[in-house]
Formats: C-alpha cells, sequence, structure tokens
C-alpha cells in the first residue's frame, strides 16, 4: 500500500480510519526503514479490533452513553499513540453528531436528512417548497436538539487537547458533509473561541464543503476564509453534483481557485480519493491542485 503511494511520487501519506491492525507492523517497519513519511492519521487508526471496515463514527465523542464515550476515549488515545510511533504531526477527528432522523419522503429507505435531500436535488426538485421545507426542518431540529452533545464533545476534546499536546500532536477538526455532525457549519466560529489551545484547529474537506455548498447552507469559499486563521490542512477530492465525492480533483465541481488564497504552504494537504479512482488519473490531479495552489 505505502510502496504504491511513494511510486507515485508522494513523499507523504495519510493513515485512515480503514487501517486494520494488522497492518501496522508493516506500517511500521516501512516508516522506519524511511520508505515513506506518515503527516497525519484519521480517527480511529487503527481500527478497533474486530471492525474490518472504516468506521470513522463508530464511537461518538458525542454520545449521551458513558460507554459509548468512553470507547471512544481508548480508540481515540490509541490512534494518538500511533501517530507518535510514525511521528506524524497530526490526527483528523469527527466530532459526533446529534441523533437526527427524517420521516421517509418515497425517495429513500433510510431515514437520513442529508441523503433525502440530495435525492431531491437528483430529482431536480430543490429549488421546490418541498426541499425548503424538509431543509428548515432539518437545521429546527438539530439546533434544538445539541446542546447536551455539544457539552459532552467540548469536555471530551479539552481533555484530549492535553494528550495531544505531550505527545506533540495537533488535532484537525474536520467539517462534515451530513447536516446532523458537530459541529454544525454556523457554529464554527464559537467552536474555536471555546478552544484556545494551540494544538486545535479546523481541517478543511473540500468534498464536504462543496456538498454543503450544493445543500445551501454554505458558500464554500466564504467557509474556509471565515475559518482560515486556524486552517491546519485539508482533505482534497473532487463532488460530481450533488453528492459523489472523493473523486480525482479537477474532475468534479470544486472550484479550487476560489479556495486558493486561503491555501498556505504549511497546510497539511491530503488526496482523499475513492479506492475506484482510476491510478492514471492521479498525477493529473495532483498536477491540477498545484496549478492552482501552488507546488507546496
Amino acid at each position: 500500500m505505502l510502496n504504491e503511494i511513494r511510486s507515485l511520487g508522494f513523499e507523504y501519506a495519510e493513515l485512515s480510519h480503514g487501517i486494520r491492525l494488522g497492518l501496522l507492523p508493516g506500517i511500521f517497519e516501512a516508516v522506519e526503514a524511511g520508505e515513506i513519511k506518515i503527516s497525519s492519521l484519521h480517527n480511529f487508526c487503527p481500527l478497533p479490533m474486530g471492525v474490518l471496515h472504516p468506521a470513522p463514527n463508530l464511537y461518538k465523542f458525542t454520545a449521551l452513553d458513558r460507554r459509548e464515550r468512553d470507547n471512544a476515549w481508548k480508540h481515540t488515545l490509541k490512534t494518538l499513540d500511533t501517530a507518535a510511533r510514525v511521528k506524524a504531526q497530526l490526527v483528523v477527528l469527527h466530532m459526533g453528531a446529534v441523533d437526527l432522523k427524517a420521516r421517509s419522503w418515497g425517495f429513500r429507505a433510510a431515514e437520513d436528512y442529508t441523503d433525502q435531500l440530495i435525492d431531491l436535488i437528483e430529482a431536480g426538485k430543490g429549488e421546490t417548497p418541498k426541499y425548503q421545507k424538509l431543509l428548515a426542518e432539518a437545521l429546527d431540529r438539530r439546533e434544538a436538539q445539541k446542546e447536551p452533545h455539544v457539552q459532552a464533545a467540548y469536555t471530551f476534546l479539552h481533555s484530549l487537547a492535553e494528550e495531544a499536546t505531550k505527545r506533540g500532536l495537533r488535532l484537525g477538526i474536520e467539517n462534515r458533509e451530513a447536516l446532523e455532525e458537530i459541529p454544525f457549519e454556523s457554529d464554527f466560529p464559537l467552536f474555536f473561541r471555546e478552544f484556545e489551545e494551540p494544538c486545535i484547529g479546523y481541517w478543511h474537506d473540500t468534498g464536504h464543503g462543496q456538498i454543503k455548498a450544493n445543500l445551501g447552507v454554505i458558500h464554500h469559499a466564504m467557509h474556509v476564509g471565515s475559518l482560515a486563521h486556524r486552517l491546519f490542512g485539508f482533505h482534497i477530492h473532487d463532488v460530481a453534483f450533488p453528492g459523489r465525492d472523493h473523486l480525482v480533483p479537477g474532475t468534479g465541481t470544486i472550484d479550487y481557485a476560489a479556495l486558493a488564497p486561503y491555501v498556505k504552504p504549511e497546510h497539511l494537504k491530503v488526496l482523499e480519493l475513492s479506492p475506484s479512482a482510476p491510478v492514471e488519473l492521479v498525477p493529473q490531479g495532483l498536477a491540477h491542485i498545484r496549478s492552482l495552489w501552488g507546488p507546496e
């Protein structure tokens, strides 16, 4: 896995939330041999024992159940320890979510607001009163339910910041594509006023940002600009309208040039692509980003 990434010309790789425990010895060997460097890890990494698929939301910081938060704590500390072992700089975190379900509108069996809104857009109904009503319902319900979940996440993260600082790590709080996931778009400025710790910053996922823009809840570039002072880095992938993401940059609809004013050489930049992305397009995607954001 790491040799393939290195063969594509990348000096660094991110260890994501699909890394099974059994892969770690080979990863440690590759890093210690100088075959590749690790820039960052995405929680949870490694996966909890017995979990065989990517599961970044398996345990939520926002859970009201103490046992779930305890599991989130235990496995996040394992991620921090792994990050320190491979000399990574940063760990990307999902903060959690409110428990928000929608009634069925006849497009999809799953009771998920984000999926149903995307289905309405795909059906050409993104400008209809039905869409606006469903979006308003989602935003109102999540706001009404968020407080205990937000407080649980705040308590968790304050304690986690101490552990990250001990290990010389930074924590990147990622924007998410689902409406129920915390922090909500409008809450990010307040969130970062709560956390003044220098190890805590913003991690922008370009695909998630574009999906939120397609849903009509943010302006992509303005959102990044409002958080530029706390920005640590990017997950970079493209989006086919309205919601198919993890495409190679330049093959979707994201206006990377509009984000360029907020991109700095010191930011970490990670291509986060679907396993089905054609490998021959990866160098082209990297060249596309560099042509707009610069070589660093």
